[in-house]
């Protein structure tokens, strides 16, 4: 696939915008920060002496997000998230902003190996005091690992909702923000738990001001390094084990205090005697009791915070050795893997006819012109969907002809098929399936190859919010080494789309693509019109059809020994 490349490092990406409306900003959502949780963490007694729970009454809400493909309902706008790493603390040099139309120059590489299997983040868990700085040094460790995929974390996105009764008292400022009860542990573990499985979460969004948690969530991803960070980050044996590394933010009480009074004041709205008296009554006897003897575990104790550049480098060098070990090369493992071998089962081949034939002749001549590329390409792209559509499961109907004569047919057995293409040549295919599929969602993934390190980049997904409910059709026009193939896959999978309901539809594929791709995910079925034997150095399908998106758009370099696919 060829798009023009957008240059920049990359960061976490994360989007779940409903493919229904395309007419909705196209932003990338790079993941930021999350919220929610998980199970089984056991409350403790506190010790005596130590302030008391502030004794939440945790609610639920149940969201449903599922709707039928021909219903639309009215949603609000989701809030869209960027990451905080490198490339978006300049936001000028990390976006490209038109209109309503937002870019973001920066992709998130392979997270997985060339089975499809994913490979392990680097978890650093960060811990302090309130106002001791947690945040800041996250920040400080993103600026310096210049690494592609980083996700901050906060723990204050965990806080439980309160009750009536409890609101009060947090207004009164006698509600103990700072004890292990006022947050949401189970909650907490489930969304880092998923952080380190690369799958995308919804994370609560909380508001300060109000002492509440906002209507929206933010959609997140993990990354290879996650940051969490938070004053009781140590506190849970679960989290701890998720932990790679346990940075602990030790800063001097009064510069917390004087932190915490300009922070509270200025932008929560506080005043200067209800920040006092919190502080006296809760903060500062909540952290003596439940976060200073948490101290014990870790692994880098940070004094003075962000200032100790020492320390922030001694991490940063620590992760990348770490990340160096673990390894997230993809395309050169692919280009030689997996040669000769049969055929697999999951590989669908469009019956070879005279036709099909006669218009592959067209599409993979040099000399066709531009307008004839685009008719034979349409022709073959709705042939080689219409037979992909035949494999999806129908069942047996009967129906009245107009005399009154019953006929037995068949009809699709699944109500919701989602097709999704992978920008920019995958997008020609769109048409044909909408023409094939009444009322069918469209969703996107945006993949292009930096041309560095040769690696698959995501820079941009709009998928449905239900999409896990969906069988779903996977388009590209061209399938070489498989790498942006996988991605897309990977994406899928970590939307929680079962692997057995996604098919792959492609007008040409290199055999190397079509094995690299059915040994990392065998369930998914695979279609093309035709197979290619091989790939050339440069990783493009031999004899191919050049590049099939430049041909398409009219946007292929005059030299036509450039062309490649």
């Amino acid at each position: 696939m060829s798009v023009n490349q957008l240059n920049a490092p990359p960061s976490s990406a994360s989007s779940d915008s409903d493919a229904s409306e395309p007419k909705e900003n196209l932003d990338l959502n790079l993941g930021d920060g999350v919220r929610s949780m998980d199970s089984g963490i056991d409350a403790e007694v506190p010790p005596e002496g130590c302030p008391a729970s502030p004794a939440t009454v945790p609610s639920k809400t149940n969201r449903s997000n599922s709707f039928g493909s021909q219903v639309r309902s009215p949603k609000p706008r989701r809030q869209r998230t960027t990451s905080v790493n490198q490339s978006t603390i300049n936001p000028n040099e990390a976006i490209i902003r038109s209109n309503n139309r937002t870019i973001y120059t920066a992709g998130r590489p392979p997270w997985y190996n060339c089975a499809g299997q994913q490979v392990e983040p680097f978890v650093i868990g960060i811990c302090g005091g309130s106002a001791s700085g947690k945040t800041t040094v996250a920040q400080k460790i993103i600026e310096s690992l210049n690494v592609p995929w980083v996700t901050q974390l906060s723990m204050d996105c965990f806080y439980k909702k309160l009750n009536e009764k409890q609101h009060e008292q947090a207004n009164r400022n006698e509600y103990n923000f700072d004890h292990p009860d006022a947050f949401d542990l189970e909650l907490m573990k489930d969304v880092l738990q998923r952080l380190k499985e690369g799958r995308k979460v919804e994370v609560p969004v909380y508001n300060f001001v109000t002492h509440s948690r906002d209507a929206h969530t933010k959609t997140m991803y993990g990354a290879n390094v996650i940051i969490f960070e938070g004053i009781l980050t140590f506190h849970s044996q679960e989290i701890l084990k998720m932990l790679d590394m346990k940075v602990f933010v030790d800063t001097d009480a009064d510069v917390r205090l004087a932190r915490r009074l300009r922070r509270d004041i200025q932008q929560r709205g506080r005043d200067l005697e209800g920040v006092l008296k919190q502080y006296v009554t809760l903060v500062k006897p909540a952290y003596s009791c439940y976060i200073e003897p948490t101290m014990a575990h870790a692994d880098i104790i940070v004094p003075r915070g962000s200032s100790n550049i020492v320390a922030i480098q001694l991490i940063v060098q620590h992760v990348h050795a770490q990340l160096q070990l673990r390894g997230f090369k993809l395309r050169e493992a692919l280009a030689h893997s997996y040669i000769g071998q049969p055929k697999p089962d999951s590989l669908k081949m469009l019956p070879i006819t005279p036709q099909v034939k006669g218009l592959h002749t067209f599409i993979r001549n040099a000399n066709t012109p531009r307008d004839e590329f685009i008719f034979y390409s349409k022709r073959l792209i709705r042939l080689v969907l219409e037979y992909a559509l035949s494999l999806l499961p129908f069942r047996n109907v009967e129906v009245e002809t107009p005399q009154n004569v019953p006929y037995k047919g068949k009809r699709l057995a699944c109500q919701k098929i989602c097709g999704v293409s992978i920008l920019r040549a995958g997008e020609t295919m769109e048409q044909a399936v909408s023409d094939v599929c009444k009322h069918i969602r469209i969703g996107k993934i945006l993949i292009q190859t930096n041309q560095v390190t040769g690696e698959p980049e995501l820079y941009y997904l709009r998928l449905p919010k239900d999409i896990k409910d969906y069988r779903v059709v996977l388009m590209d026009a061209t399938v070489a080494t498989g790498a942006a193939a996988i991605m897309a896959i990977r994406v899928l999978l970590d939307h929680d789309v079962p692997e057995e309901n996604i098919l792959l539809v492609s007008l040409l594929m290199a055999e190397i693509g079509v094995h690299s791709i059915a040994y990392a995910f065998p369930k998914v079925q695979i279609v093309t019109s035709a197979l290619d034997p091989e790939i050339n150095e440069k990783f493009y399908v031999i004899p191919g059809i050049g590049n099939f998106g430049d041909r398409y758009f009219g946007t292929e370099p005059t030299d036509s020994s450039l062309l490649y696919e």
